[in-house]
């Protein structure tokens, strides 16, 4: 059975004005799992509306009780986290691990957020002169547009919904139309917890890029936050411009691991493998380029993989499998072409390599003998695939992983001291250190360079959906 699936404007589930659908596929069998409502440009500014209604009685509610309804979805996702997982798995093709693992992860941004609420900062102090006493409010910059990617379609739309809805801001949300299910499915948890009608709001604009824009060149629209790649981020950037509307962006990454010599050979391994095999690889914090130390290269890439054969592909329902498929075929062969291309240029393939006859399925591939330089060093594989590239000198590994516009995370194994000494030298906004993982709701996430700009999550987070008010009183 289809499922059939609507957008949702000023408190209402509605199809679309065109009445058009457009299919979500399941990367697994290809099937079509459901049918979405297009967004036609008369629905874009119907959310709008809604949303600009909505802002001043949203932004005057007390900050308690918008804690407690970001409470309350919580505790509806805590309930529901296996259904939350199993629209994940069947609209994205990840393996239920992962899907769970991001199902409890993307929750506990409505956790944070409902401390946050309560919490946003402000100042009171004498000027210098002592003629006038300083006061800084902090204030809801207005209606925001958030703009998610498919790969981690309950987390990106949470680390955005979260902080926007705490801070006083109403919300449209624009989830990618390859994942539509799993932003419906929170938005209806929103609306379920008590969410006023005009405060949250879904679109699934076609064609997307010129009605995102029409939405950006609204004059109620002040705020955009886009999780996405680089390319399309720089393009929101100048329609941003012309309205200077405050931009937040979370652009594409190219991770470098380093192995120091000295490093623990079981923590890099294991470590390297969270970075790497996590969600498939399709994440921008995914570890992209492998560099390690001459000492230890032939003893990791034995290690690592002997990990990757033992790794079972197959449909995410079946949760014995440890890695799903991408999420569409076009992206399978995306990572089949650069794997082919290190190839040719002079790569060897240890493990894995091959697509599966159907489904969006790549096996689990570990290259060496890569260049830095080739192409595959250089783009955001987005897969399963690890390209290795040994070195001999730990300086001449830092100016390799800083040769690149992207700046969001970076990985670091080996004596802590000399660990962190290398980190304060990469050029990136998160680095870890002998471990694979680093996402925390309560830390600031981003990139420097031409990975994004601000932050999400922690203290920052919420920041970036307010506005700074000085106002002047008589001392």
């Amino acid at each position: 059975m289809t499922y059939i699936a609507d957008l949702f404007i000023d408190g209402s589930w509605r199809p679309g004005s065109s009445g058009e659908r457009f299919d979500v596929i399941d990367p697994s069998d290809l099937s079509v799992a459901a049918r979405f409502a297009v967004a036609t440009e008369e629905d874009c500014m119907a959310a709008v509306d809604a949303a600009a209604r909505a802002q001043e009685p949203w932004a005057a509610t007390a900050p308690r009780l918008r804690s407690e309804l970001l409470r309350r979805a919580y505790e509806i996702l805590t309930d529901e986290a296996e259904a939350f997982a199993e629209i994940m798995v069947r609209e994205n093709g990840k393996s239920w691990a992962d899907a769970v693992a991001e199902a409890n992860y993307a929750k506990e941004f409505f956790r944070w957020f409902s401390e946050e609420a309560v919490r946003i900062p402000g100042d009171y102090r004498l000027s210098p002169a002592g003629d006038k006493r300083i006061v800084v409010d902090r204030q809801p910059i207005g209606v925001s547009l958030l703009i998610t990617p498919w790969n981690f379609p309950a987390a990106m739309a949470t680390r955005k919904l979260a902080p926007a809805l705490a801070a006083g801001c109403t919300t449209i949300l624009k989830p990618a139309r390859e994942t539509p299910l799993t932003a419906a499915y929170m938005v209806e948890v929103l609306r379920r917890a008590g969410f006023p009608p005009g405060v949250v709001n879904l679109v699934t604009p076609v064609p997307t890029g010129p009605l995102t824009a029409k939405m950006i060149a609204r004059p109620e629209v002040r705020k955009l936050s886009f999780t996405g790649s680089t390319e399309v981020g720089r393009v929101l950037l100048q329609e941003c411009a012309d309205s200077v509307v405050s931009a937040s962006m979370e652009l594409g990454g190219n991770a470098p691991v380093i192995v120091l010599p000295g490093a623990d050979l079981d923590i890099a391994v294991e470590g390297a493998l969270q970075a790497k095999m996590r969600n498939g690889g399709s994440a921008c914090t995914a570890a992209n380029r492998f560099y390690v130390h001459s000492s230890l290269h032939d003893a990791f890439v034995a290690r690592f993989g002997e990990a990757l054969a033992e790794y079972t592909v197959g449909p995410g329902l079946d949760r014995a499998n440890r890695l799903g498929a991408l999420v569409s075929v076009g992206e399978r062969d995306k990572v089949a072409d650069l794997v082919e291309s290190a190839v040719s240029e002079g790569a060897t393939i240890v493990q894995g390599g091959h697509s599966h006859a159907v489904g969006a399925f790549y096996d689990p591939t570990l290259l060496t003998g890569v260049k830095h330089g080739m192409k595959i060093n250089s783009s955001e594989i987005f897969g399963p695939v690890t390209a290795v590239v040994r070195y001999d000198d730990v300086d001449e590994a830092i100016r390799m992983a800083n040769d690149t516009v992207y700046g969001l995370m970076a990985y670091v194994f080996g004596e802590e001291r000399e660990a962190m000494a290398v980190a304060r030298r990469l050029e990136a906004g998160m680095i870890a250190i002998n471990r694979g993982v680093v996402s925390d709701p309560a830390a600031p996430f981003g990139g420097v360079k031409q990975s994004g700009l601000g932050r999400e999550g922690g203290s920052e987070g919420i920041l970036e959906f307010l506005e700074e008010k000085y106002i002047a009183m008589t001392a």
